[in-house]
């Protein structure tokens, strides 16, 4: 039974979700997707706010008029971020110092929600620091200038096919190299498509077409751009797929992640990248597999995979990974708010904090900042873990925000030494 226990999407959403490539890209835009520049969910910088509340520690809050999943992004003093409103897909710049709307822009007709956390507007936008890229559930993809202007605006669903995924959309577009690329995988067809930046034409579409039962032939996460390498890394339908960024070619892939053919394992996490290793969370967060980028070009299949745990996972949100540890919370009914930190090479749990009891879920993604883990929960509560480098880290700070309504499902993004955090109602920016 499709139930509301599919915990989509987002950017994570999904939310969601990732991959800036443009040398430009890191200099022009400190946050400029919802995962950050290095894909990884950490944060530039020592020093950010702990301690905030309705009351104290938060500069400004700015009500969204409409709703949606996305992480802001961010270029030249602005956030950028989506939302359904008045029947429209709309993408909107609001001053990260004053709070104050600079502009919206419409950009086809909002398809609505088909779950209860999600929306027309999960994915989160892209930037290049010159341009913000944003994709919606209509199959709207559209090139904006910093200020506010429309580039080009394309519908991949009128190009190539009407969207079947059965819940809300949720992987964002990715930069790398001139293009922006875009990963449709559901029941029915499935792509990868790469549009040029500077004009919308498309560039190259390759088929991705893995024989995934059902649902698990649907994947919410956004694929990864490894700049360094030239190469696309999709996660989805039972399978790892490494492609070139110069054509889609696929140059290696992991399968039998599904090896009882769950006909339910959609995925919505994004796996993370640090050096040579691919993190792969799967199984409805029930799995995590590690694979060496090199031998899964090399074609070496399952061969390449460096470590696999059965007794941890991720299944909404996407780890963070910062040097040799990997950063997990747990979001399934039996170790649902159990952080854990892992040994990249080994896959061994290095601590783990168990956050306090609740019914309350997990879809935000984990950011490092400072020395410290932050962790959102749908009710937008974020608990402060730390420090870091300590052999056990504890919860430091439980911080709450008025605007508690579920669901809270973007990311805390840095700016200036504070966070800014969008909620359900509203985008907060946290420290004075």
């Amino acid at each position: 039974m499709r139930s509301f226990r599919f915990a989509f999407v987002l950017f994570a959403t999904a939310i969601l979700s990732v991959g800036v490539s443009s040398s430009s890209s890191a200099e022009d835009s400190p946050w400029p997707q919802w995962r950050g520049g290095k894909q990884n969910g950490v944060a530039a910088g020592e020093s950010y706010p702990i301690k905030w509340g309705e009351k104290s520690g938060i500069a400004w809050t700015t009500k969204l008029s409409g709703l949606g999943g996305s992480t802001p992004v961010l270029a030249d003093g602005k956030a950028f971020l989506t939302e359904g409103a008045e029947g429209q897909n709309t993408l909107l710049a609001i001053d990260v110092h004053s709070g104050e709307r600079l502009w919206t822009t419409a950009l086809g007709d909002d398809r609505g929600n088909k779950h209860r956390k999600g929306g027309g507007s999960n994915p989160s936008a892209v930037t290049d620091g010159r341009s913000v890229y944003a994709y919606f559930r209509s199959g709207d993809l559209a090139c904006v200038d910093l200020d506010g202007e429309i580039q080009w605006q394309v519908n991949l669903q009128d190009k190539f096919g009407e969207d079947t995924l059965w819940w809300d959309l949720g992987s964002s577009p990715t930069l790398i190299n001139d293009l922006v690329v875009v990963a449709v995988m559901q029941s029915g067809p499935s792509y990868l498509v790469a549009l040029d930046r500077a004009t919308g034409d498309v560039a190259w579409k390759v088929d991705r077409r893995l024989g995934a039962p059902e649902e698990a032939a649907q994947s919410y996460a956004t694929p990864i751009a490894l700049e360094d390498r030239d190469l696309i890394a999709v996660m989805g339908a039972d399978h790892l797929t490494l492609h070139a960024a110069s054509d889609g070619r696929q140059l290696g892939r992991v399968g039998g992640f599904n090896p009882d053919q769950d006909k339910r394992f959609r995925s919505i996490a994004s796996p993370v990248v640090q050096g040579d290793l691919i993190v792969c969370p799967y199984s409805r967060g029930a799995t995590v597999t590690t694979c060496r980028i090199s031998d899964v070009v090399a074609g070496k299949g399952r061969d390449s995979i460096v470590w696999r745990r059965d007794d941890l996972g991720s299944d909404v949100p996407t780890p963070a990974i910062d040097g040799n540890r990997v950063y997990f919370i747990a979001d399934g009914k039996a170790a649902k708010g159990t952080v854990a930190a892992v040994d990249l090479e080994t896959g061994k749990t290095l601590w783990s904090v168990q956050l306090p009891k609740s019914r309350i879920g997990f879809s935000s993604s984990p950011l490092v900042a400072g020395n410290h883990l932050y962790v959102t929960s749908e009710d937008a509560t974020t608990y402060v873990i730390g420090p870091l480098d300590s052999s056990s880290p504890e919860v430091v700070q439980t911080n709450r925000v008025a605007d508690n309504e579920p669901f809270t499902v973007a990311s805390p993004v840095p700016v200036d030494g504070g966070l800014l955090q969008r909620t359900r109602h509203a985008l907060y920016r946290i420290g004075e």
